[in-house]
């Protein structure tokens, strides 16, 4: 542990999560978003399923945090099945992989949390508003690609940015940490001020500024 302490993202899932922090993955982009403002803490565990999950959620999630803790439910993203047959073979069994079926378990997640007036990210539905979506968001038809993963970072931030939480988790209403002005910053050529990069938006960060 190092202080002070910062808010926390527990990205908690199975492989599309484990592999979230690939160069230009959702993970890794997440985590630039939030540099000085937020730690992004990785428990994916490739394989895993949701009984799996279960047997170890009390001790990711400890309970006597769960008055502060904040939940956004992302649900299966849809699959490429020929492309899971092209490069799996019959080493993921068919049934499991289907479009359909990752459908059917999307919308019975959606439908629980809203039951339980918890967030959602529908990401079977989202993935497919792109026309290329099959090719272009995944690297093996399941795991989501650079491309892929900007869509899944663009729908969690939609929902950071509309939800009133208190206080606010949207990264650009997030004070940087340890922001104050110093002396020992670089002159400005005034000679009177300096020049404070603490909140500073990379080029590459531009791109999220209007969602």
């Amino acid at each position: 542990m190092v202080g002070p302490g910062r808010p926390q993202f527990v990205l908690f899932g199975s492989s599309i999560v484990q592999m979230s922090y690939n160069v230009g993955g959702w993970g890794s982009i997440f985590a630039d978003l939030y540099t000085r403002k937020a730690d992004v803490v990785l428990r994916g565990y490739s394989g895993w399923n949701t009984r799996m999950a279960l047997e170890i959620l009390e001790i990711v999630f400890p309970k006597s945090l769960s008055d502060e803790t904040r939940i956004i439910c992302l649900t299966s993203p849809p699959v490429n099945e020929a492309k899971v047959r092209e490069i799996f073979g019959n080493g993921l069994d068919d049934q499991a992989r289907t479009n359909e079926s990752c459908r059917i378990y999307s919308e019975a997640l959606v439908d629980l949390c809203m039951e339980m007036d918890v967030e959602a990210i529908n990401l079977w539905t989202a993935i497919q508003e792109r026309d290329d979506w099959a090719n272009a968001c995944f690297i093996d038809g399941i795991h989501l690609s650079a491309e892929g993963s900007k869509i899944v970072v663009k729908e969690i931030l939609k929902v950071l940015k509309k939800i009133d939480w208190e206080p606010s988790l949207y990264w650009l209403k997030m004070t940087a940490e340890f922001s104050e002005d110093s002396p020992y910053y670089v002159v400005n050529s005034n000679g009177s001020t300096t020049v404070n990069v603490s909140s500073h938006i990379s080029t590459w960060q531009r791109e999220w500024l209007d969602i």
